[in-house]
């Protein structure tokens, strides 16, 4: 039960508690006065409330009744009225209504009645409080009611609309865990080839490194083969096989003496193996040029070469000759000698032939086997051994080498590839 600030007109002081009070008409009807309440808001006047044949006791402040009914208030009675003390009793009276505050002194009838006529007064009023809030409370429910429904509708479309997009969003997930799935064997399987796609990488690499240097190895070696190309192209065949040189007036091939002197004495083995060198250098020339010879055939076999006669009747005649006190008689090794000069001269003539034709510096006289220097001295040197000294046979022995030299430089220089 609400009290409005109504019950606050009541003029009942009771700031100072009574000593005793009589309850004699509080609990005869209550049922009735609560029936006679007004039906309408009453303001109630509480100035009448100390004209409730109450008095107050002379001397001592005490009140006194005429009647029965009446009640006495000990304590002096104080007429001021106060918002603290209308507040107090407000709240005494809320208090004891509902139960709260325990009563242990009765009312009298009037001012139970006045307070059940303000009770009835705050009933009705609150009655039509709770008409009045009824009444909106029904109007802004149906408004609302109607909002909520709208939002309702809305939201149960929401919610279906929701369930479609989950339901569409699961069959997603499920298809992007079955996509997952494929994917991580896919990942799995890449990995794999990742690996084995490194380590063939390795082993390609590890090859590549090899081969590399290999290839480094080959690109040196076929430097150098082109440097040893290069120099060999440069380098005359004959030239590096037949060493031609002269110590004095001694002819030397290949480190070998061709002759002697009383002075310079060589051994006939030294000469023979001369006489070999110089026999398969004219044969390496004669084949260079595609020369065969006519009367003669060279064999060179080192220290005992020879020649051999294509006449009817072959003979050997050897470019060596035995080792003697003196000069060799040997009449063969002079024949060999001069059949030497005849093949000679047989290159000269097939030599001279072209263009580029060679020019002996000494000329050559086969029949009776003579030298000729074509220096200053125009002298003329035996190559035979009869009646011939040891410094003449060295002298025609050197020219032969000096023709045989430039015929080398010439096939050198012409045959060059």
């Amino acid at each position: 039960m609400r009290l409005s600030q109504s019950t606050g007109t009541l003029g009942l002081e009771t700031t100072q508690r009574p000593a005793a009070s009589t309850f004699t008409s509080a609990q005869q009807e209550p049922r009735e006065t609560l029936v006679r309440g007004p039906t309408s808001k009453v303001e109630i006047d509480t100035e009448k409330l100390p004209d409730a044949s109450c008095s107050t006791l002379p001397g001592d402040g005490k009140m006194f009744g005429d009647s029965p009914k009446n009640f006495i208030l000990l304590g002096k009675f104080d007429s001021a009225r106060t918002l603290s003390n209308i507040q107090n009793t407000t709240r005494d009276i809320f208090d004891i209504l509902t139960g709260e505050k325990y009563v242990d002194h009765p009312l009298c009838e009037d001012c139970t009645d006045k307070l059940l006529e303000v009770l009835d007064t705050q009933l009705i009023i609150v009655d039509s409080e709770n008409e009045h809030y009824k009444y909106w409370r029904g109007r802004i429910c149906e408004e609302e009611m109607k909002t909520l429904q709208e939002e309702l509708e809305g939201l149960e479309l929401e919610e279906a609309r929701l369930v479609q997009e989950l339901k569409e969003v699961e069959k997603k997930q499920e298809r992007v865990a079955e996509d997952l799935e494929a994917a991580q064997a896919e990942t799995e399987m890449l990995e794999q080839q990742d690996k084995q796609y490194w380590k063939d990488y390795s082993n390609l690499k590890w090859q590549q490194l090899e081969l590399q240097d290999e290839l480094k190895s080959m690109e040196r070696q076929l430097r150098h083969a082109q440097i040893q190309w290069g120099r060999l192209k440069k380098t005359s065949v004959f030239s590096a096989t037949f060493e031609i040189r002269y110590d004095g007036p001694v002819g030397i091939i290949n480190s070998f003496r061709l002759g002697c002197l009383p002075t310079v004495p060589v051994s006939w083995k030294e000469i023979n193996m001369a006489w070999g060198q110089t026999a398969l250098l004219l044969l390496a020339l004669s084949n260079k040029i595609g020369l065969e010879f006519q009367r003669y055939q060279l064999i060179p076999c080192g220290n005992r070469s020879y020649l051999k006669s294509l006449t009817n009747d072959p003979v050997e005649l050897p470019l060596f000759c035995i080792m003697r006190q003196s000069t060799c008689l040997d009449f063969k090794f002079d024949q060999a000698m001069m059949a030497f000069l005849d093949c000679m001269q047989q290159f000269k003539e097939e030599a001279e032939k072209g263009k580029w034709g060679l020019c002996l510096p000494c000329r050559i006289h086969v029949k009776n086997g003579l030298m000729e220097d074509s220096g200053s001295t125009g002298e003329f040197y035996s190559i035979r051994t009869y009646l011939n000294t040891e410094e003449q046979w060295t002298k025609a022995l050197k020219l032969m080498l000096i023709n045989l030299k430039c015929s080398l430089t010439w096939v050198s220089l012409r045959y060059q590839e």
